[in-house]
């Protein structure tokens, strides 16, 4: 008899043990759901944007909005990697871009920068970029909006020139031209 007692509590410890595995898990699961609502929801209202699918992007790639800085020079990055790979004074002119803005070496948004200069960026991030600008320049009216557009696709082209051409002359290769013309169209 008394292994049958036994047994029923090691059973019941066994069972006890399972569920609180599981209810842990749960709790965890909650915990990150909850965090990840909370981040969006901070750049719902740091970018002023509604959409949960670009959001949810946004907290994929790990956009916060120390590092929202680095997401408008998206744009740079995709001329840059417009051949495959990133030249030496494309890299200068994408952080002299980024000091412009405030961007400090070392900070969160230098080192997600550095990644995106050491790594291409997977194409879903320059999708969303388009998105968030669409969206940025609708909300800003004409004036800003085209203020936006010129300051952007300026810059992206110094990046598309730092490289230079035949000679170093600052030619732009067929590839950043056709980004280029690409990242226009964001503005149409």
């Amino acid at each position: 008899m008394n292994d049958v007692i036994g047994m029923k509590v090691r059973a019941k410890a066994l069972e006890d043990s399972f569920f609180e595995r599981e209810n842990q898990e749960l709790l965890r699961k909650l915990r990150d759901q909850a965090a990840r609502e909370d981040q969006k929801r901070t750049l719902r209202e740091a970018l002023n944007v509604s959409d949960d699918k670009v959001l949810d992007v946004l907290v994929d790639f790990d956009i916060d909005t120390e590092s929202i800085v680095a997401f408008g020079l998206v744009p740079f990055v995709e001329v840059a990697w417009a051949d495959g790979s990133i030249h030496d004074k494309e890299r200068e002119a994408i952080l002299r871009a980024a000091e412009e803005r405030g961007v400090t070496a070392g900070s969160t948004t230098y080192r997600l920068l550095q990644n995106w200069l050491l790594h291409q960026p997977d194409a879903r991030l320059l999708e969303v970029w388009r998105h968030y600008s669409k969206e940025l320049i609708s909300s800003l009216g004409p004036e800003s909006g085209s203020l936006l557009k010129d300051r952007v696709l300026g810059n992206a082209k110094a990046v598309a020139e730092a490289a230079g051409g035949f000679l170093g002359l600052g030619s732009i290769s067929a590839i950043e031209k056709a980004v280029l013309e690409d990242l226009e169209s964001t503005f149409d």
